[in-house]
């Protein structure tokens, strides 16, 4: 997961043979973490909890940078379950942040010049590279190792028409090995409105059972 955007407020806090990291960075670095598995889980309250408690411990150090940082991977992880809207933490923050920052803000929303690619996270530049046809960019997309990079870059060849249905697939497949309810429930929903909108009712009847079985699992105490 901290491949996603290199996000370690321990390694920013400490390097080489410097001290042990402080205490606010390790807890950041955790709340962080447990907020996105929340995020990806379907557990809204605990991710806002979570992630409340990583901005606290950010602030002690006074650092916009980091907070921005924080932000855009909290954004990431709503982008990955198609939550697509703008990132407003990072905007508030935007005057502060370093330039990967605010080449990982474009990434996000769309609007990532050509000269910002090579600021990126290693596991997005790929991603962030034009098409060069279905089967090659579904082969870009099954190579990236990260799951959480993997369907981000799905959901934003989606919103950029890129998305084949192969690509769907693979989303879906990603997010239902990481057991990760929020995002596995968008793209099975999606897939099922192609398959309505295309009259497959059968393959429609199929996700529609995948979906009610996500969603009796979220339902259960």
């Amino acid at each position: 997961m901290k491949r996603l955007l290199m996000l370690s407020v321990v390694a920013l806090a400490a390097c080489g043979s410097t001290p042990p990291a402080p205490d606010w960075s390790l807890n950041a670095q955790g709340a962080l973490q447990r907020a996105v598995q929340a995020q990806l889980a379907g557990h809204e309250r605990v991710a806002l909890a979570e992630a409340q408690r990583a901005r606290g411990e950010i602030a002690a150090s006074g650092r916009p940078d980091l907070m921005a940082r924080a932000e855009l991977l909290l954004c990431a992880a709503r982008a990955a379950a198609l939550d697509l809207g703008p990132c407003d933490g990072f905007e508030r923050l935007r005057a502060d942040a370093a330039a990967p920052e605010v080449a990982y803000a474009a990434y996000l929303g769309g609007t990532l010049a050509p000269a910002q690619a090579m600021l990126l996270p290693a596991a997005q530049q790929p991603l962030a590279a034009p098409s060069r046809g279905e089967a090659a960019d579904l082969a870009v997309l099954q190579a990236v190792a990260d799951p959480l990079s993997r369907l981000l870059g799905a959901a934003l060849w989606l919103r950029s028409g890129r998305a084949s249905p192969a690509v769907l697939a693979l989303a879906v497949d990603t997010a239902s090995a990481q057991g990760w309810r929020r995002p596995l429930l968008a793209w099975l929903q999606l897939q099922r409105q192609q398959a309505q909108a295309q009259g497959r009712a059968d393959e429609a009847a199929r996700l529609q059972r995948r979906i009610d079985l996500v969603l009796q699992g979220a339902a259960a105490p």
